[in-house]
């Protein structure tokens, strides 16, 4: 079966689809017929918009939502500067960014059992500004306890990818429950409510916040209908509700990358029933159809593109998100890795499991990271090149027990004091110990295939 195996079983029901309408009720009878609100909803529920673009964006464009809830996201107290999350605030904030050429890699980052969702979350990367939505940011998280009971939180600034590299993350979302675990992936989008429980220890991972639009499935083009990610597998919520109208609950919003908390007196997860094109999702990359050559050459790495968050230039993303799954390699005459390259694309890499086989010298692991900012040059350090030059070219499976992905972007990226100092995680020697020891092979009287250029 082309899904992963994962030692915590699944325990939620979804709906499957990407991009569809959906709809879905905890209490039959729940969803109105035949209109959106009427003027008394069933059992007394209020009726609530949920906008993930505006009214007039193009109908294939176009995410809302309608909610039916016990009462309605406007029912709270004034908001105000969080101080309790520890130094989280100074974390989102993006004042100390580098722009830098370095070649960037970092040791696996700590765990943390300290912290909880919020407070573990690291900005490592940031470019652009979610007050104009454009843009992204890239953080680390490690967290060992669930969140506060009673406690929500959410995101005005962008869309979070959450990238689970150890543990399982149980979300309680607004729109239902969902269970994710190391090797799948969620998304939730701007303003959706969630808590994040921690039900099997610590985790770790990454996330991906997309200031800028929503993330959409690649074109395939010539590969046609079907292929890479497949919406049938993407996974909804189904509606779940928590009937508590007399507990004080907390809610706290990070808005342009500080955060704010209010309080209210019921649980913001009591929608009964939703239907409409703005949720949340998971994935399971075990289930990614990996394309490739079967002739000659190492195709680019976009054929690897799980999702993307497109720029207003056709082709071009503010965040594509790239997995390197187990594959196999056929090439004929080809040297497989991927070769060198500098790039107009900014590229964070990181390791969920196993070995990158562009990597084999022992310093890119699980939990870890790799930065190469636009146009540093970067590729297969100098112990793969030797084994892709030397290798027997028969079909071959890399990648087993792995899974590396890439979060890529048109943009310049910027490191925070925490990602270049703070963290004490950045690989000093990265350079000189993947690129230095490569050696000169040049020889002007010798072709490739061993012939003599002047015999």
């Amino acid at each position: 079966m082309p899904t992963s195996e994962f030692g915590v079983q699944e325990k939620y029901t979804y709906l499957n689809g990407f991009s569809c309408y959906h709809e879905s009720e905890a209490l039959p009878g729940a969803l109105p017929l035949g209109h959106n609100s009427p003027q008394k909803p069933p059992f007394g529920l209020y009726a609530e918009k949920f906008s993930g673009t505006a009214f007039t964006a193009p109908r294939h464009e176009n995410q809302q939502s309608w909610l039916y809830r016990i009462l309605p996201s406007a029912a709270h107290k004034a908001w105000e500067p969080c101080l309790s999350k520890g130094n989280s605030a100074i974390n989102f904030s993006g004042t100390d960014m580098q722009q830098i050429p370095n070649q960037l890699r970092w040791d696996p980052f700590d765990f943390d059992d300290s912290n909880d969702w919020i407070s573990g979350l690291h900005l490592v990367a940031e470019a652009g500004d979610p007050v104009m939505k454009s843009g992204l940011a890239i953080f680390v998280f490690a967290a060992g306890k669930s969140m506060t009971e009673h406690e929500a939180f959410y995101s005005a600034d962008g869309d979070f990818l959450i990238v689970p590299q150890h543990g399982v993350l149980d979300i309680v979302t607004e729109f239902g429950r969902m269970l994710v675990r190391a090797n799948e992936i969620c998304v939730i989008p701007r303003g959706i409510r969630y808590r994040v429980l921690t039900p099997d220890g610590p985790v770790r991972g990454y996330v991906l916040e997309l200031y800028q639009g929503h993330f959409q499935l690649p074109e395939l083009g010539p590969i046609g209908s079907n292929g890479l990610a497949n919406a049938r597998d993407f996974q909804v919520p189904t509606a779940y509700y928590e009937n508590d109208t007399s507990t004080d609950w907390t809610l706290i919003s990070k808005f342009n990358k500080k955060l704010f908390s209010m309080t209210q007196n019921h649980s913001p997860f009591d929608v009964v029933a939703w239907h409409g094109t703005y949720y949340p999702y998971k994935y399971d990359l075990g289930r990614f159809n990996t394309i490739g050559s079967i002739s000659f050459d190492h195709p680019d790495p976009s054929i690897f593109t799980v999702l993307t968050g497109p720029s207003h230039q056709v082709g071009t993303a503010i965040a594509d998100f790239v997995i390197f799954p187990p594959r196999w390699l056929v090439q004929e005459d080809t040297f497989r890795p991927p070769w060198y390259h500098r790039n107009t694309m900014s590229e964070f890499m990181g390791l969920i499991s196993g070995d990158y086989d562009a990597k084999t010298g022992g310093g890119f692991r699980p939990g870890g990271a790799s930065l190469h900012n636009i146009m540093s040059a970067h590729g297969p350090d100098a112990s793969a090149h030797t084994c892709a030059t030397e290798a027997e070219l028969k079909p071959q499976k890399v990648g087993g027990g792995s899974m590396a992905f890439m979060f890529e972007s048109c943009l310049m990226v910027g490191v925070t004091a925490w990602g270049l100092k703070h963290c004490q995680k950045v690989q000093e020697e990265y350079n000189q110990e993947s690129w230095e020891p490569l050696k000169v092979y040049f020889d002007e009287k010798v072709v490739s295939n061993g012939m003599d250029r002047h015999g």
